[in-house]
């Protein structure tokens, strides 16, 4: 596994690696904020890069189904006066995907990245079950390391049109949601909703505080600097390949030489991949019952169907137990609801 490293070490690392890109400057709002995205299907990254890089928001990104891209992606723009890089990562870091290409994208997501985030954003919808979220989470802390995610995480509400009228965020996540209570509370409370056309500067605020309080310039752990070194060394071959000529375009190098860097060293694979195909697709089937339970009305009628469904569509024994579970629980719903008119 990844392990992150102390505080004193990234100090260490920052002053001896302030690179002439940075001329040497401490002031966070004078450097390019680095920010890494990270979601589950439809989670809305796409308007969370929309809302940072100043771009307008698709009707598709605030309530239809994303599509996800098949690689890490980096953008940039300006926002609050403040340069900021957004990394753009798969549904999930592709865990469900073979142990190559899961490490591929872990890789790219590393070297965009390098020499390390100032903050892993986790998107989040405020309508939707969280358990595959804590699963991103825990992904995140396996590879990058512990202090990824307890000092540089923060859990960005996405779907907020979908919040209950009359009630705030903070209301709703300790009256209702204790799913997604447990996501904040991992992140030692850093939570920010996002909002269509608003809230961006505000976000980059809280981004700017929560890296003050870290007592480090970004966040880097073994994987980031071994991106950053390999990237280094790639640009050093790009620009001897062109004779020396590259200085007009560093911009333009450093992007290739990021892109190549994707057969990195990544601890935790294996244990990352066992499985996870069988594991994530029943967690999503399972969170769109549950879903689907909570928001419909009149779920009796339909219940005992629901849960032929489920067993027929999963199969075996596993199947049959889990649509027997799935057709309870929506009985018992439908029978609250009942009581309740």
């Amino acid at each position: 596994m990844e392990g992150s490293t102390t505080q004193d070490e990234i100090r260490q690392e920052e002053k001896d690696g302030s690179g002439s890109s940075e001329g040497g400057q401490t002031d966070l709002k004078e450097r390019e904020l680095r920010l890494v995205l990270l979601g589950s299907a439809g989670a809305g990254k796409s308007s969370a890069v929309n809302a940072l890089l100043g771009g307008l928001a698709s009707e598709s990104d605030c309530t239809g189904p994303e599509t996800p891209a098949p690689d890490c992606q980096k953008r940039r723009g300006t926002l609050a006066e403040r340069q900021v890089a957004v990394v753009d990562t798969p549904d999930c870091l592709c865990v469900e995907r073979p142990a190559e290409d899961v490490r591929r994208q872990f890789s790219l997501c590393a070297a965009l990245s390098a020499p390390g985030p100032h903050a892993f954003l986790l998107c989040v919808p405020v309508h939707r079950p969280s358990n595959l979220e804590l699963q991103i989470l825990e992904t995140v802390e396996k590879v990058f390391g512990p202090e990824a995610v307890s000092k540089h995480a923060m859990v960005l509400f996405t779907r907020m049109e979908r919040l209950p009228e009359d009630v705030s965020l903070d209301e709703y996540l300790n009256a209702e949601r204790p799913d997604l209570l447990e996501l904040v509370q991992k992140c030692r409370d850093r939570h920010h909703p996002l909002q269509l056309g608003s809230g961006a500067e505000e976000l980059v605020e809280k981004v700017e505080k929560m890296v003050e309080e870290s007592g480090a310039r970004f966040y880097t752990c073994p994987l980031l600097r071994e991106a950053e070194r390999r990237v280094k060394e790639k640009q050093e071959e790009i620009s001897r390949s062109r004779g020396g000529k590259g200085g007009d375009d560093r911009e333009g190098i450093r992007a290739e030489a990021e892109r190549s860097v994707d057969h990195l060293e990544v601890e935790g694979i294996a244990e990352l991949c066992v499985s996870t195909t069988d594991a994530s697709f029943l967690r999503r089937l399972w969170d769109s019952a549950v879903g689907w339970l909570l928001w419909l009305p009149n779920m009796v009628r339909g219940s005992a169907l629901l849960g032929s469904i489920v067993g027929l569509f999963v199969g075996g024994p596993l199947g049959g137990a889990m649509g027997a579970t799935v057709g309870s629980v929506a009985t018992e719903v439908g029978r609250r609801k009942q009581k309740t008119k």
